[in-house]
């Protein structure tokens, strides 16, 4: 099994827990009560704070802040620059650190380069939130959501795929030939 890689010029806080095969760049900070899986890669300038969970092979891009609060299930997409908050109604000089809002953001499910997600929405699995959406509410398993506020304008397959749904609510991933179901404003892979 690979093993853990850190630049020489990150830092990882004393107590963190790195999983085998994970890459950690250029003056990225991992805080020591964070904990990232296997197989990960954190780009440059990555910042994540304490009591984060990052499940495996979550892919984090260059210049994203991960604050305390946010978990992502495996194999998650974070694009590059794209923000997580942590407090409604910051104001700097009310201390407001006991008021952190979890997020969860869903197994397979990719943020866009410059989104922002808004603390205490989830993103479900497998959701796809387009390049500078703004997340204002929950997010459904396979939507597609873009904008400012973001909104849904479709269905997403595993693959990443636009899925274009029948009559019947039955549709077919154009690359990996999965087939999906839609029913009740619900998508299931079949």
């Amino acid at each position: 099994m690979e093993e853990v890689f850190i630049h020489r010029s990150a830092v990882v806080d004393e107590g963190a827990r790195i999983g085998q095969g994970t890459k950690i760049w250029h003056f990225s900070h991992i805080m020591g009560t964070a904990v990232i899986g296997s197989d990960c890669n954190l780009g440059q300038n990555v910042f994540v704070a304490a009591n984060v969970i990052l499940g495996n092979n979550v892919k984090v891009q260059n210049n994203v802040s991960i604050y305390t609060g946010v978990t992502c299930d495996d194999d998650v997409f974070l694009g590059p620059s794209m923000v997580f908050t942590n407090v409604i109604n910051p104001r700097s000089a009310v201390n407001r650190k006991n008021e952190y809002l979890e997020t969860k953001v869903g197994r397979g499910a990719t943020i866009g380069a410059n989104a922002t997600i808004v603390c205490g929405h989830d993103v479900g699995p497998y959701a796809f939130i387009g390049a500078g959406a703004v997340v204002t509410r929950h997010v459904p398993a396979f939507a597609l959501i873009v904008g400012n506020p973001g909104r849904q304008i479709g269905w997403m397959s595993k693959h990443g795929q636009r899925l274009e749904f029948d009559a019947e609510g039955n549709a077919i991933c154009p690359e990996s030939g999965e087939q999906y179901e839609l029913k009740d404003a619900v998508v299931r892979a079949l």
